[in-house]
């Protein structure tokens, strides 16, 4: 289990590049046969991934970091599947993940267990968790049955659809949103215009980038932003405090969760664009 703790407004101004990619950037993730988690500091939050390749994988607590038996002892979870079809046993439950289906466990499950249909397609999961007060019942969302919502213009260079898997108006979870935002053709901004989240924090995952393509991850103060270059299948860590919005080299695709104490999607605290620099 990586740790990562968060720094302060003042500090944030002084970090180097490398320095802000240690705290903020997790590129280790979808690696075969293995579950790569990262503890955050900011709202206690857990992100990892798990790709079964010819073997299941369980997902285990860290006992150092979390001091619990079991890994949803005290949590809940969402997990999205980004890769080939797969299935994830919760319990004596099994649910079957197509490609951009979702899947949210609630507290109290003993067993979780992470399984590909085929080893030369295998399954990526990708999962973000959070603290849980209590417990709420597993709940599938297939992509086909999500809840799409289109945004933006070609004109402003942001035509998107949000798809909003887990959420107030599908399932009751104590403080995990998640969900998944696809960019069409043409399209490279995302999360315009800027916001930050006073109320909780948020998780960005990007995917579906050429080998050759990044995004521009911006991040801090509107007054006084800076960036983080992001490639395939890398996240990023985004505090209540700071900004956040991406433009990349090609459209692509992005899993954001959050948590905190409010779970409505559009709880937000808009920047003017005047304001950034």
């Amino acid at each position: 289990m990586d740790v990562r703790y968060s720094p302060d407004r003042e500090g944030f101004q002084y970090m180097t590049t490398d320095e802000l990619r240690e705290s903020f950037l997790i590129d280790n993730l979808f690696q075969k046969n293995n579950v790569p988690m990262t503890y955050s500091d900011i709202d206690r939050s857990i992100t990892g991934s798990a790709v079964p390749s010819g073997k299941t994988l369980k997902l285990t607590a860290s006992k150092k970091e979390m001091a619990a038996k079991y890994f949803t002892e005290r949590r809940e979870v969402g997990v999205i599947n980004i890769g080939g079809k797969g299935s994830i046993r919760v319990g004596k439950k099994e649910f079957k993940m197509d490609h951009k289906d979702a899947l949210y466990i609630g507290r109290g499950n003993h067993n979780v267990e992470f399984k590909s249909a085929s080893s030369k397609d295998p399954a990526m999961f990708y999962f973000v968790s959070y603290p849980a007060h209590t417990e709420y019942p597993s709940k599938q969302v297939k992509f086909a049955k999500s809840t799409p919502v289109k945004l933006g213009s070609d004109k402003e260079c942001n035509k998107r659809t949000i798809y909003k898997y887990i959420h107030p108006g599908t399932m009751d979870t104590c403080q995990l949103v998640m969900g998944l935002t696809i960019l069409e053709q043409g399209s490279v901004w995302n999360t315009m215009p800027a916001h930050t989240h006073q109320r909780r924090s948020e998780v960005y995952m990007y995917f579906g980038l050429d080998k050759d393509a990044i995004v521009l991850h911006l991040i801090g103060e509107p007054s006084e932003t800076r960036h983080i270059i992001m490639r395939d299948k890398q996240a990023v860590l985004s505090t209540s405090w700071s900004m956040h919005a991406g433009s990349g080299t090609q459209n692509y695709n992005f899993i954001w969760a959050m948590g905190g104490e409010n779970q409505e999607f559009d709880d937000m605290d808009a920047i003017p664009m005047k304001d950034l620099k």
